[in-house]
C-alpha cells in the first residue's frame, strides 16, 4: 500500500510542462502494450508521452477513447486526472489533429493564431465565448466543429442549420444569434437531399470527436494539438470574461 502511495505522490509531483513533454518512440509504446493489464483489458495505445514523472498515454479501451497515466517502473496504472501540484492543471498532453484536416462546419476568423473548436449552440458556455468572437475575428483562424450533446434537445437541428447557411457571414450569424426560438430557425427548410448531406458532414464531426475524445464543450485546441482553456484563450487577447 505504502508503494503504491509513493507512486501516485510521484506522479501528483509533477512539474514539466505539457510542451516539454518527448513523444515515446514506438518500441517504447510496444513495450508498454505488451504488459500483461493492457492485454487482458484489451487497451490499445494510441499515443504515448514520456512527462518526466509519469508516462501521458492516449488510448481506447474496448473501442472508446480516454486518457491514462503510467508510473516508470510500468508497476501502477493510474485512471483519472493527474494535477499538477505548483500550476494546479491537470495534465495534458497534444492530440493529434490530422483527423480534423478538412471536416470542419466552416473556419471563423481572419487571423494567423490557429485553433480548432469544438462546440454546441444549446452550450452555455459556449455561448458566453461566443460573445467575444467580434473581438478576435481579427486574430484567429478557427476552425468549427459542431459536437450537440445529447441533453440539449435543439442542439443537433440547429447545428444542422448553421452549417446550411451559404455565405461565411450568414453562418457567423446562425453560429451567435440563433436559439430554438429564432425564427429564421423554425421556419427553416432545406432542398431536396440537402438535409441528408449535411447529416453526413455532421456525423464526420461527431466521429473526429469522438477519434480525440471530446467529451464536452467547448474544447479548443491549438495548431500543435494542445487543449486551450477558451477563457486563458481570451485573456491572451486582452478581453476580460464576466
Amino acid at each position: 500500500m505504502l508503494k503504491l502511495l509513493k507512486s501516485i505522490l510521484i506522479a501528483l509531483a509533477i512539474i514539466s510542462s505539457v510542451n516539454a513533454a518527448e513523444i515515446l518512440s514506438q518500441y517504447e509504446i510496444k513495450e508498454i502494450q505488451d504488459l500483461n493489464l493492457f492485454k487482458k483489458a484489451q487497451v490499445e495505445v494510441k499515443q504515448g508521452y514520456d512527462a518526466g514523472s509519469v508516462y501521458v498515454l492516449n488510448v481506447t479501451v474496448r473501442g472508446k477513447t480516454d486518457k491514462i497515466y503510467l508510473t516508470k517502473d510500468k508497476k501502477y496504472l493510474i485512471a483519472g486526472d493527474v494535477i499538477n501540484t505548483t500550476t494546479g492543471q491537470g495534465l495534458e498532453i497534444p492530440v493529434d489533429l490530422t483527423p480534423t484536416l478538412g471536416k470542419e462546419a466552416f473556419t471563423f476568423g481572419t487571423g494567423t493564431d490557429e485553433f480548432v473548436l469544438f462546440t454546441d449552440p444549446e452550450c452555455p458556455y459556449c455561448k458566453k465565448f461566443e460573445e467575444h468572437f467580434s473581438k478576435i475575428e481579427d486574430k484567429v483562424k478557427m476552425r468549427v466543429f459542431y459536437f450537440p450533446l445529447d441533453f440539449h434537445k435543439n442542439a443537433k437541428d440547429i447545428s444542422l442549420y448553421v452549417m446550411s447557411q451559404k455565405s461565411y457571414a450568414d453562418k457567423v450569424k446562425a453560429m451567435i444569434e440563433t436559439t430554438k426560438d429564432t425564427p429564421a430557425f423554425k421556419n427553416r427548410k432545406y432542398a431536396a437531399g440537402e438535409l441528408e448531406k449535411l447529416q453526413k458532414h455532421l456525423d464526420s464531426q461527431l466521429k473526429v470527436a469522438a477519434e480525440l475524445g471530446i467529451r464536452g464543450t467547448p474544447s479548443v485546441f491549438d495548431k500543435n494539438g494542445n487543449k486551450v482553456n477558451w477563457v486563458a484563450m481570451l485573456q491572451k487577447y486582452g478581453i476580460k470574461v464576466q
